[in-house]
């Protein structure tokens, strides 16, 4: 009976930690207003350009290059491919640097908890 209670009590006090943790992250963001609807637009803005500037470029060349030098392979289509997985590559890491913010806020957070 008293390992029961004990295991119960060890639960209760986790799960009143980790909704001591939500509702902090919830004050907190609505707290900072940093990342409002525009900054959600702005990133789908950084996303697309991304992509397709590269994806341009490579169609570009390629239609030069084919116009040129004309071949059996279509260089059009090889530097679209291109442009679009340098693009990707790009959105990639754009998308991954400004979500590093959240994810370092949410580590301080989460090791402001641990110390209670």
């Amino acid at each position: 009976m008293a390992d029961s209670s004990k295991r119960r009590r060890e639960i209760m006090r986790k799960f009143a930690k980790e909704v001591e943790k939500k509702e902090a992250l919830m004050i907190r963001g609505r707290k900072e207003k940093g990342e409002t609807v525009w900054f959600g637009l702005g990133m789908f803005g950084i996303v697309g350009w991304s992509v397709a500037i590269p994806t341009l470029i490579g169609v570009a060349i390629g239609i030069w290059i084919d116009q040129t030098w004309p071949s059996q392979f279509s260089w059009t289509l090889m530097l679209l491919i291109g442009g679009v997985m340098i693009g990707c590559l790009n959105a990639w890491y754009w998308v991954r640097k400004s979500g590093s913010w959240g994810e370092k806020a949410q580590e301080e957070e989460e090791e402001k908890w641990e110390d209670k």
